[in-house]
């Protein structure tokens, strides 16, 4: 009975220690999943990126947040924003379409609002043309009308002057422009996450240019330079807006170097949500993945299609 006994005993404890095991291997699991979802959304394809709490101006997570790299057509932001904080800007000033705006685009095959030699367009309505279709045309056209000098020439390289040196002014350190649209003849057009999400959220702060960003489409008329009224129509290609519950901008760009880039924000239950993502394959799902991660949901998704035509900048 007692060999027995002592037989059953070492057979009981062997299953105790066992069990201690298993326990002791799937704690350490439960725990490493736990500090893995804390430290930030999983699966993103950015090779930079960044997240800040706009309200409270706090990093919620990044990716080679310091790392230098091309941003595309996310460019036309700081082209809004140096338009937007000229003192006294007149947004109801009237611009003529030049020729030069037009032939500038075909020949960089660059993204356009498809802006008519000879329409007046006031600089709100450019800047939409700038912001919604990612016009390259109207890219030149404010930063000709902003600019100074006494040609195109020199006007256009006085303004890129102006967004580096509102670049320096809030604090964007590893930034520089060498255009006004995003396409760089000298490679010298970068920035980083971090500092791409220092402009997001100034910009932000300006209303006009919060209105013109969260629009999926716009209807724009325009005396034209036969006398008649052109319509413009132009549908965003952020495809975040009419997708993504709460998104309200900001700004893509695409690029052989750059790659697919996204400048984005979203709002829930009063709290504002700002991302950059610089170079990712799958910059649409990495927006998602973020921001579904900073407000802690899994929002359900059909992606908006751009209409027939419009270019997917």
């Amino acid at each position: 009975m007692e060999r027995r006994g002592g037989k059953a005993i070492r057979r009981w404890g062997t299953a105790v220690i066992a069990s201690a095991a298993v326990l002791s291997v799937a704690a350490p699991t439960a725990t490493a999943q736990a500090a893995q979802a804390a430290s930030g959304p999983s699966g993103v394809s950015a090779k930079g990126a960044y997240l800040l709490d706009n309200g409270t101006n706090k990093k919620l997570w990044s990716r080679a947040a310091d790392t230098k790299r091309p941003m595309a057509s996310t460019t036309k932001l700081m082209t809004a924003v140096v338009v937007l904080d000229t003192r006294g800007v007149n947004l109801a000033k009237k611009v003529t379409v030049k020729q030069s705006y037009i032939d500038y685009t075909a020949s960089v095959g660059g993204s356009k609002a498809d802006l008519k030699k000879g329409d007046k367009l006031t600089v709100k309505q450019l800047l939409y043309g700038l912001l919604l279709p990612s016009g390259c045309d109207a890219a030149m056209a404010l930063a000709d009308t902003f600019g100074t000098g006494d040609t195109t020439a020199k006007r256009t390289k006085s303004f890129i002057a102006q967004m580096n040196k509102k670049a320096s002014a809030l604090g964007m350190t590893k930034t520089h422009y060498d255009t006004f649209d995003g396409i760089s003849q000298g490679g010298q057009n970068y920035t980083t996450p971090r500092d791409m999400t220092k402009l997001a959220r100034h910009a932000l702060g300006n209303s006009t240019l919060g209105t013109v960003v969260k629009s999926v489409d716009t209807i724009q008329k325009a005396p034209a330079a036969n006398g008649r009224t052109r319509t413009y129509y132009w549908n965003n290609t952020n495809r975040l807006l009419g997708s993504y519950s709460g998104a309200i901008g900001i700004k893509t760009g695409t690029g052989t170097a750059p790659g697919r880039c996204l400048v984005f924000a979203a709002k829930r239950n009063g709290r504002t949500v700002v991302g950059v993502i610089l170079n990712a394959p799958k910059r649409y799902p990495d927006a998602k993945k973020m921001l579904d991660w900073a407000f802690q949901a899994q929002t359900k998704v059909t992606w908006r299609q751009l209409p027939k035509g419009t270019p997917e900048d």
